[in-house]
């Protein structure tokens, strides 16, 4: 069984290469706000729809100090064509080792049409960094639909 985090856990750090190549750590967002989601793959339906959905989004949520991060297995290659493919406005990372996933308690056993199988969890976390760039975990949600899942975040988080 794979490790969940919730609500007041320590926010596991990590560092990712971004579409071309920069890293990112979650520590670069020292005393702010970050909606960190984890998705199977770049340029599939759901995921397609969910990076779209929180770009149509940023306006509002940079206006409040949150970011965003999208972290996925994928390449960094196939990571900048998504970005470009869908006019995504935030950083995607690549894991593709899945250090960050497993820390998340995102990849591991789901059921998929019916099936067990291991994978990556569609899961989304917001979490406050503190001034040290240690991150606490304020939400934390697993198996999230992919349509209709940044509305929902947004009016959980009043926002």
């Amino acid at each position: 069984m794979t490790t969940r985090l919730t609500a007041g856990d320590s926010a596991p750090a990590f560092t990712l290469p971004d579409a071309d190549g920069h890293p990112v750590s979650l520590a670069d967002y020292a005393g702010q706000r970050v909606i960190v989601y984890f998705y199977p793959a770049a340029m599939t339906p759901g995921c397609t729809t969910q990076a779209v959905d929180f770009t149509a989004a940023m306006e509002d949520l940079s206006a409040v100090g949150v970011h965003v991060l999208g972290i996925s297995p994928d390449a960094q290659p196939k990571l900048a064509t998504f970005r470009e493919k869908s006019s995504v406005a935030f950083p995607l990372l690549s894991d593709p080792d899945r250090s960050a996933l497993g820390a998340y308690g995102a990849y591991g056993e789901k059921l998929l049409y019916g099936k067990l199988v291991e994978g990556v969890i569609r899961s989304t976390f917001v979490v406050d960094v503190n001034a040290k760039g240690a991150g606490t975990v304020a939400v934390a949600q697993y198996n999230v639909r992919a349509a209709g899942h940044v509305d929902k975040l947004r009016r959980e988080l009043g926002l």
